[in-house]
């Protein structure tokens, strides 16, 4: 399995208090070194380049973007989403090591990958920041393995507490792309209903009531998730990794451990081996609560590095 990391993930500063901070990178890569999981080759995330990140989020708005990081301070984006100096190479890494690990499975260079990376993705619509995310960085990944690399079917499976509105917007008319979510409901963004479908039927939600356990989490993804998996049958498999549904997560309600993000994984892993080669791109969304993050995140790549 490929670890994709970049030093300046640490260097976006969000403030005192905000919930998405560097700790949360150093959390999960502490775990990981404890760990010392077998197979798992690091790697330094490059930066993405504007046409890649344009295919998601069309000029102006990327521009636009980095010319509102400032040089000193920080600036809000909107009441959620800061950015400070360090922000800008943050947000081309996080998007460039999600672009980078997916030309390295489909090189066959590894079957697996996880981008440790921030700043998040999946709420960063097609011209607006948003959710403390400046550029959906699996959306721009699979648009990358489309246009580049011609791969037909992807599905992105969205596990992340919250739904992943940016990524559903980016790919709502794209009837080659499955976009599925479990996500809390009702919570921010206030997306994610049963109704939203996509222009052909691509997407599928299934939003979870407060207080959703591990046992009736798996039952939703076995009953729903997995038979339109197979059904859709992914040329590759794009995960946005959330760990925030997880019971001690500050910022939401549900209630699944680290065992239920290591048996999410194998399924996916499992559909990915089943349609896909094998290849399968996670990449980090949320979670909040250090310790419960480090240990979910290092549960879900001991799966993926098949340790």
């Amino acid at each position: 399995m490929l670890l994709y990391t970049h030093p300046s993930s640490l260097d976006h500063d969000t403030g005192p208090g905000h919930p998405e901070r560097a700790e949360r990178i150093r959390a999960i890569l502490r775990a990981l070194d404890a760990a010392a999981l077998p197979g798992v080759a690091r790697r330094e995330a490059p930066e993405a380049g504007l046409e890649d990140i344009a295919r998601a989020h069309p000029e102006p708005y990327p521009s636009r973007t980095l010319a509102r990081i400032p040089a000193a301070g920080r600036d809000h984006l909107d009441p959620d989403t800061v950015v400070s100096p360090g922000s800008r190479t943050a947000a081309l890494t996080a998007a460039g090591g999600a672009v980078a690990a997916v030309e390295a499975v489909l090189a066959g260079e590894d079957r697996t990958a996880f981008c440790c990376l921030r700043p998040p993705g999946h709420h960063a619509e097609p011209a607006r920041a948003m959710g403390f995310c400046l550029f959906d960085n699996v959306a721009i990944a699979a648009l990358r393995a489309r246009h580049v690399h011609g791969i037909g079917r992807i599905a992105i499976v969205d596990f992340d507490v919250h739904h992943g509105n940016g990524t559903q917007a980016i790919f709502w008319n794209d009837p080659e792309t499955l976009y599925v979510s479990t996500h809390q409901w009702p919570l921010y963004p206030g997306t994610g209903r049963r109704s939203e479908t996509g222009v052909a039927n691509n997407v599928l939600n299934v939003p979870l009531p407060p207080g959703t356990d591990g046992q009736a989490y798996r039952a939703a993804v076995e009953a729903e998730i997995l038979p339109r998996l197979d059904a859709f049958a992914p040329e590759l498999v794009l995960v946005s990794a959330g760990f925030d549904a997880h019971a001690r997560d500050p910022l939401a309600s549900l209630e699944l451990v680290e065992e239920d993000f290591a048996w999410i994984s194998e399924r996916l892993l499992e559909v990915a081996r089943r349609h896909a080669r094998g290849r399968l791109v996670s990449v980090l969304e949320g979670g909040y609560d250090l310790e419960a993050l480090a240990a979910s995140a290092l549960a879900h790549v001991r799966v993926l590095a098949g340790a």
